[in-house]
């Protein structure tokens, strides 16, 4: 079980997740998290915390090919593998990657300014899935901010609200101060998981080894 918001009673594990939507290892593990509540039957309320994997990406994104070899410096067959490697993973968790020779990254700061608004609304778990899907499968721009006002619609926000945040810029200020938060505590990739504010675990860690984190802590929060 996962809430954007707290339900009456108090949900058994609080687990901060930092990522960036242009992270497709995000998503991944985040699906082995979501595997994991299910078969240890623990409830836990998520939160989202911005990360940007390219913060100086320019406004018309970059081919992720080219990208991944630059950044990287993959070749050509080695990043086709990796995203080879992805789409396979993501079949077995649910994920459809879409990935196709045209296939950008893109400038996730506006993105991350709607996620801080949605939490207002307790949206903001929904409309991180739907930007996930957005991006990796249906190959949408969600730094436009057309698209990002649509998708902001499609889970339940108002669509004129979400086009003031980001023409506004209201949340930008919060945004790079939970960015510069997590950069400050040591954070520099992600996924990251911060459970009940003290055990972090870094990466797509997979179901079975988020399953004995899980239990590991509700041991201890039984015997406290």
């Amino acid at each position: 079980m996962t809430n954007d918001a707290p339900p009456q009673t108090a949900p058994a594990l609080q687990i901060d997740i930092i990522s960036d939507v242009m992270c497709p290892w995000c998503i991944v593990g985040y699906r082995q998290l979501e595997q994991a509540l299910a078969q240890t039957g623990v409830g836990a309320f998520i939160r989202w915390h911005p990360f940007e994997l390219n913060p100086q990406m320019p406004p018309e994104g970059q081919n992720t090919a080219e990208h991944i070899m630059e950044k990287y410096g993959a070749s050509a067959e080695q990043s086709a593998q990796n995203r080879a490697q992805l789409v396979q993973i993501g079949e077995g968790l649910g994920i459809d990657f879409n990935f196709t020779p045209d296939s950008r990254i893109v400038n996730s700061f506006a993105a991350h300014q709607l996620l801080h608004w949605a939490q207002e609304y307790n949206l903001q778990h929904p409309l991180k899935l739907a930007l996930f899907n957005a991006h990796f499968t249906q190959g949408r721009d969600v730094s436009d901010h057309s698209v990002l006002a649509d998708v902001a619609e499609e889970v339940g926000l108002d669509r004129a609200q979400a086009v003031e945040v980001l023409e506004g810029g209201s949340h930008a200020d919060a945004v790079r101060e939970l960015e510069g938060s997590w950069t400050g505590q040591g954070i520099s990739g992600v996924p990251a998981m911060v459970f009940e504010g003290k055990y972090l675990v870094t990466g797509a860690q997979g179901a079975e080894n988020y399953g004995q984190v899980i239990q590991k802590i509700m041991a201890e929060k039984t015997a406290a």
